[in-house]
């Protein structure tokens, strides 16, 4: 006899994909009392199956015995105290990740800035040989000179002041 049909409930019972109807079907097909050969390891699931939907549950005798058994329900209730929830921001996730990028930030500024410096300082060698003075005469190069300084001088003096007032 061919049994192509159980074989293929089966393999869909096993996927949780058959229907009440289909599970019916296999409980009748494992009731039997001559179940061929290569089906007899199922037998005794779908008859254990049956059998226990026929005995009478534990009724409240058993649920009696068992709470004088173990005591106060209250006393054995392990006390906890309650979780407050807590909203998290978008803000407040995205914290950790703002932070990381600020530092390798900071770390690559820095490194910019040693390389930077360093490669200045490499450029500044003065060639004393062939420096040549932009002035001809000392006198306009001082009067020059000392017009900078004095502006600055009254600039400062200005800053000076104004704070002074504030």
């Amino acid at each position: 006899m061919d049994y192509r049909y159980i074989e293929q409930l089966l393999d869909r019972y096993w996927q949780c994909e058959t229907s009440p109807e289909e599970e019916t079907i296999l409980r009748a097909f494992f009731m039997q009392k001559e179940v061929p050969e290569q089906f007899v390891k199922y037998q005794r699931f779908f008859v254990y199956e049956a059998s226990a939907a026929r005995e009478a549950p534990l009724g409240d005798s058993f649920d009696n015995e068992i709470l004088r058994k173990i005591g106060n329900k209250e006393d054995n209730i392990i006390r906890r105290t309650p979780v407050k929830a807590v909203t998290v921001s978008l803000r407040d996730r995205m914290m950790p990740l703002l932070k990381a990028v600020a530092v390798v930030a900071v770390i690559v500024v820095i490194g910019n800035a040693a390389q930077f410096s360093s490669a200045d300082t490499d450029n500044e060698d003065i060639n004393y040989a062939t420096y040549t003075d932009t002035y001809s005469d000392p006198s306009v190069a001082y009067d020059k000179v000392e017009s900078a300084l004095l502006l600055i001088s009254e600039g400062l003096a200005n800053i000076n002041d104004s704070t002074r007032t504030e």
